[in-house]
Parts: C-alpha cells; structure tokens; sequence
C-alpha cells in the first residue's frame, strides 16, 4: 500500500504541484501559506511562492492596517522566517509606544510656543497672501502686460523700465 501511495503522490506532485503549506496565522485570523520552490514536467523550475487567505474575501473591504506589517513582508520576501505572535505583538506594542510619546511631544511643543508667543520671545506666524492663480487680484479679467503686443498688421512694442526707475514715473 506504501508503495502506491507513493506513486500517486509523485504523480499528483508531477501534475499539479506541491500543495501548500499553512505557515501560520495572525491575530486577525487570516491564515498565510506557501508553495515550496518545485519542478514542473517540463524541467521547469518554479520558485517559492507565498499568500494569504484572508479572513474576509471580499477585496474592497479592505483597510490598512488588516495584515500585520511582518506577515506582509514575510509575503514579499523581505524576510525569510514566518513572524511569531509575540514579535507581532511586541512590536505592536513598540508602535503604540511611539505614538504616544510623539503626541507627548507635540504638546509640550505647541505648549512652548504658545508660551513664547505671549511673552514676545517670537514673532507670531504671519498668513501671507499667496499669489497666482484664484487669489490674483485681475482673475478672470485680462492680465496687464509689458510686453510687445501685436494684432494683425500692426506691432506694438513693449516698454520696460527697471523697477524703482525714476523716470518711469515722471513721463
């Protein structure tokens, strides 16, 4: 019988492949696996390849943040060993971590400036008026020009005086 068993199984493994194998799961209980590198019949050599079967099939129920970032690099080969639940957790944790002391941070920043704003040490932040286009004062309306106009056969030069000229003003 172990004998025959072993023929079918060369001989499902020559047709279709290695099956997969279930690697691992995360926290989320999406199940991740992988196709050893394998051999075709033709010689043709097939490398390793990695997925997951995901809780929820329906791809644009999708959100960041639904694989944990270890499992999917584990899946894009950037790593070579399955994540544990306990680096997944850790490292988590580690993230959770650094959010909170970056919003430390950022107020005791905003905190330091509202402080040196009221006692002068710094000059307020000034809202400038931002030039171009929706917010020019001739939008929607011919734009003045100093340059050379021209219509049909008649020419017109442009004139140009250096900014701050004195006699640009006194003509």
């Amino acid at each position: 019988m172990s004998r025959s068993w072993e023929a079918l199984r060369a001989l499902r493994l020559r047709l279709l492949g290695p099956a997969k194998e279930l690697v691992g799961t995360d926290q989320f209980g999406n199940k991740y696996y992988r196709v050893p590198k394998h051999q075709t019949r033709a010689g043709q050599t097939i490398p390793e390849r990695r997925f997951v079967e995901a809780v929820n099939q329906q791809a644009y129920q999708y959100e960041t943040g639904d694989f944990p970032t270890e499992w999917e690099a584990w899946i894009r080969k950037k790593r070579n060993d399955p994540p544990t639940i306990e680096e997944i957790l850790r490292n988590e944790n580690y993230r959770e971590e650094m959010k909170q002391k970056i919003r430390d941070v950022s107020e005791k920043d905003k905190l330091l400036q509202a402080k040196e704003y009221k006692e002068g040490l710094v000059a307020e932040p000034l809202h400038t008026h931002v030039k171009g286009h929706a917010s020019a004062p001739y939008y929607g309306k011919k734009e003045p020009s100093q340059d050379p106009t021209s219509t049909a056969n008649t020419f017109q030069p442009g004139s140009w005086m250096p900014p701050g000229s004195s006699s640009s003003h006194k003509k």
